[in-house]
């Protein structure tokens, strides 16, 4: 089985439901099993301010999906959710993002792991800390703490 850890984040059409309806349907998925899910957090979006604020969440995985098949599903699961792809950091109803994979960095066109932004990110920092511990090392990039 492998560990992900996946960031959730919505700020369309009820962002509440959306976060927790994906969260249920990655559940759901064939060998997989959410093992920690973090709270809601509000944050302000990045790029275009005119759109409202998102909720974020981070959840931890064991999945027998290999990354790329993983990315499909999450993407999958987010289509199913109506998510359009208009605008680069745009408003959306749902978005998933593999930010960890065992301990594997991936730099594939379609999927680089550990997310490139996720340091850069407290919105995903926050809750990432809240379900891991304070000595939780991120590959590539060493103690999560260091970025908080």
């Amino acid at each position: 089985m492998n560990t992900v850890f996946i960031a959730l984040g919505s700020n369309l059409n009820n962002p509440i439901y959306h976060l927790e309806k994906g969260i249920r349907d990655i559940n759901h998925l064939p060998e997989t099993q959410v093992t920690k899910r973090s709270s809601l957090y509000k944050s302000k979006p990045i790029g275009p301010q005119n759109q409202s604020d998102y909720i974020n969440a981070v959840i931890k995985i064991i999945t027998n999906y290999e990354p790329l098949p993983l990315l499909d599903v999450l993407q999958d699961i987010e289509n199913k959710h109506h998510r359009k792809r208009v605008k680069r950091w745009g408003p959306r109803t749902l978005d998933l993002d593999i930010l960890i994979y065992n301990d594997l960095i991936i730099n594939h066109e379609r999927l680089i792991v550990p997310h490139p932004e996720m340091i850069n990110r407290e919105f995903v920092l926050i809750p990432l800390k809240e379900i891991t511990n304070y000595d939780f090392i991120i590959p590539k990039y060493g103690k999560l703490l260091q970025y908080i």
